[in-house]
C-alpha cells in the first residue's frame, strides 16, 4: 500500500477538504434538476400527452439509459481534451437549455410543436449529463491521497448530496407540477432549469480555490498540451442529433440500447486492456470494475421502477389520503432520498467503525448485501397485493417500507461502486472508466423501462421470457428473483474478487 500523505494544513469541513462540500453542492443542484423532472415525466406522457403506460415506461426507459451512455463520450473528451472544470460547466448549461425547452413543451403541450420541443428538450439532457456526471464523480477521489482511508465516507456524503438535491427536487416538482392540472407540469421543468444555472454558477465561483489534491495541486484543469480545446465543440450538435435519433427510433422501431452498453463495454475493455503502458495488476483491477457493474445492472433495473411503475401503482393501488390531502403520486418517490439522508450519515459511521476494527466487508460484499435489501423490498409488497379487494387501496406504509429497504440497499451499493471505481481506475483512464461504470446504468435503465412496460392492467396477460404476469403479485414476484439470485452470485464471487482487487 503506498504510502499516506498527511495533507497540507488547509480548513477542513467535518474532517474533509473543503471542495468536497462545493462538489456536494454542485451535484445537489444538478440532481435537483434530474430527479425532479423525472419525478413527473412518466405523468407527463399519460396525463398530459395521453400516452398509455406501455409507451411511457418504454420512452422513460430509453430516455434515461441515454443519459448514462453520453457519459462514456464525455468522460474521454475529458480525460483527453477538455478536462473536468470545463465539462461540468459545458453540460451544467446545456442541461438548463434543455429543461428550458420542456418548459416550452409543457406550456404548449397540447398544440403542433409540443412533442418536437420535448424531444429537443430531453436530447439537450441527453448531452449535458455526459459531460456533467463522470466528471464531477471522478473529482471526489482526487481531492484525497490514494491511501487515504475516509475516501467511502467521502463517496458517502457526497451521496448524501445527489438524494438532498433528489429530494428538494422532487418534492418541489411534485407540488408544483402533479396537481392534476396538465399545464402545470411545465412548472415543475422551469425549477429544475433554473437549479441547474444555480448549480453551475456556484461551481464556477468555488472551483479554482477549493478544488485541489491533498497536496494542494489544482484539479480537473485542462490536460496539459491538449491538442484541441475549442474545436472540440462540434461534438455537441452531433451528439444532439445522434441521440435524438436513438432515442425515436429505440421507442418507436426496434429497441437497439440493449446493445449500446454490451457494444461499449467491450469495446471500452478491450481498449483499455491492449493499453501495453498498464502493467497486469492494473488490468485485474480494472476487470473487477467490469465485473461489479454487471452486478449492479440488476440492482438499477429493479431500483429504477420508482419513475415507472412504482408511480403508477402510487397513482393507482396506493391510498393517498392524508388529512384530507390527496398526496401527488410522484410525491412518493421522495421516500428514496429521505431515506438516504436520513440513513447515509450512519452508514458512513458504520463504515468508519468497522474500518478501525479491520473488520469492514469488502467492496463486493456491501454491493451483494445492497442486492439482497433490494429484494426483501419487494418481498415486502407481496402480502399488500397477493388478495386485492375491490375498492381497497394499498396502505402508503408498504411502498415507504419499500422504499426504506431500496434506500439502504443503495448506500450499500452505489457510493461504495463509485468509490471502488476511484479506486481501482488507472489514472489516464479515471473518468472513462466512471462513465464505465454509468454504462452498467444504460442497460439497467432501459432493462427498467422495459420491465415497466409489463406493469399489469386490470384483464390483461404480460409474458417476460415466459414467465405470465396477470397481476401486481405476479409483477413484484419477478423483481424479488431478480435481484436475489443476483446477490446470491455476487456474494459468491465477493472472495475472488476481493483477491483480484
Amino acid at each position: 500500500m503506498p504510502e499516506f500523505i498527511k495533507p497540507p494544513q488547509t480548513k477542513r469541513i467535518l474532517g474533509h477538504p473543503q471542495g468536497l462540500f462545493l462538489l456536494f453542492t454542485t451535484e445537489m443542484w444538478e440532481r435537483f434538476s434530474y430527479y425532479g423532472m423525472r419525478a413527473v415525466l412518466t405523468l407527463y406522457f399519460t396525463q398530459a400527452l395521453m400516452q398509455d403506460k406501455a409507451f411511457a415506461s418504454n420512452f422513460y426507459g430509453g430516455y434515461t439509459s441515454l443519459v448514462y451512455l453520453t457519459p462514456l463520450i464525455g468522460g474521454y473528451i475529458a480525460d483527453k481534451y477538455w478536462g473536468n472544470r470545463r465539462s461540468i460547466l459545458v453540460g451544467g448549461l446545456v442541461m438548463a437549455l434543455g429543461q428550458f425547452f420542456l418548459f416550452c413543451s409543457g406550456s404548449i403541450y397540447d398544440q403542433p410543436g409540443g412533442n418536437m420541443l420535448l424531444y429537443i428538450g430531453l436530447g439537450l439532457m441527453i448531452v449535458g449529463n455526459g459531460f456533467f456526471k463522470p466528471n464531477i464523480s471522478s473529482m471526489v477521489g482526487t481531492l484525497y491521497d490514494p491511501a487515504d482511508r475516509r475516501k467511502d465516507a467521502a463517496y458517502t456524503i457526497f451521496y448524501m448530496g445527489i438524494n438532498l438535491g433528489s429530494f428538494i427536487g422532487q418534492t418541489i416538482c411534485a407540488l408544483v407540477g402533479n396537481t392534476g392540472r396538465p399545464e402545470d407540469f411545465r412548472w415543475a421543468f422551469l425549477a429544475c432549469s433554473i437549479a441547474l444555472l444555480l448549480g453551475t454558477v456556484v461551481f464556477q465561483w468555488g472551483k479554482i480555490k477549493y478544488l485541489v489534491t491533498w497536496k494542494g495541486e489544482p484539479v480537473g484543469e485542462t490536460p496539459v498540451n491538449s491538442p484541441a480545446v475549442k474545436s472540440v465543440y462540434w461534438v455537441l450538435p452531433v451528439l444532439l442529433v445522434v441521440g435524438l435519433g436513438m432515442l425515436w427510433f429505440d421507442v418507436n422501431v426496434y429497441p437497439i440500447l440493449l446493445w449500446f452498453p454490451l457494444i461499449g463495454g467491450v469495446g471500452s475493455l478491450v481498449f483499455i486492456l491492449m493499453d501495453k503502458s498498464l502493467n497486469a495488476k492494473e488490468k485485474q483491477q480494472v476487470i473487477v470494475i467490469y465485473i461489479v457493474s454487471f452486478f449492479v445492472i440488476f440492482f438499477w433495473a429493479a431500483f429504477e421502477q420508482a419513475g415507472a411503475s412504482l408511480t403508477f401503482f402510487a397513482d393507482e393501488q396506493v391510498d393517498r389520503q392524508l388529512f384530507g390531502w390527496t398526496i401527488p403520486p410522484a410525491l412518493f418517490q421522495n421516500f428514496n432520498p429521505f431515506f438516504v439522508v436520513t440513513c447515509a450519515p450512519v452508514m458512513a459511521a458504520v463504515w468508519t467503525y468497522l474500518g478501525n476494527k479491520g473488520i469492514e466487508p469488502a467492496s463486493p460484499y456491501k454491493m451483494a448485501i445492497g442486492l439482497t435489501l433490494l429484494a426483501i423490498g419487494y418481498l415486502i409488497m407481496l402480502p399488500a397485493v397477493k388478495d386485492p379487494v375491490p375498492g381497497v387501496k394499498v396502505s402508503a406504509g408498504y411502498l415507504a417500507a419499500l422504499y426504506f429497504f431500496h434506500s439502504v440497499g443503495e448506500l450499500c451499493l452505489s457510493p461504495i461502486g463509485l468509490s471502488l471505481v476511484n479506486q481501482l481506475a488507472p489514472a489516464k483512464y479515471s473518468s472513462l472508466l466512471m462513465a464505465v461504470w454509468f454504462l452498467a446504468n444504460v442497460a439497467a435503465n432501459k432493462f427498467a423501462g422495459t420491465l415497466s412496460s409489463y406493469y399489469p392492467e386490470a384483464g390483461k396477460i404480460t409474458n417476460f421470457l415466459g414467465y405470465q404476469m396477470a397481476s401486481l403479485y405476479d409483477f413484484f414476484l419477478l423483481f424479488v428473483v431478480m435481484s436475489g439470485v443476483a446477490a446470491v452470485l455476487l456474494f459468491l464471487l465477493s472472495r475472488r474478487l476481493t483477491r483480484m482487487m
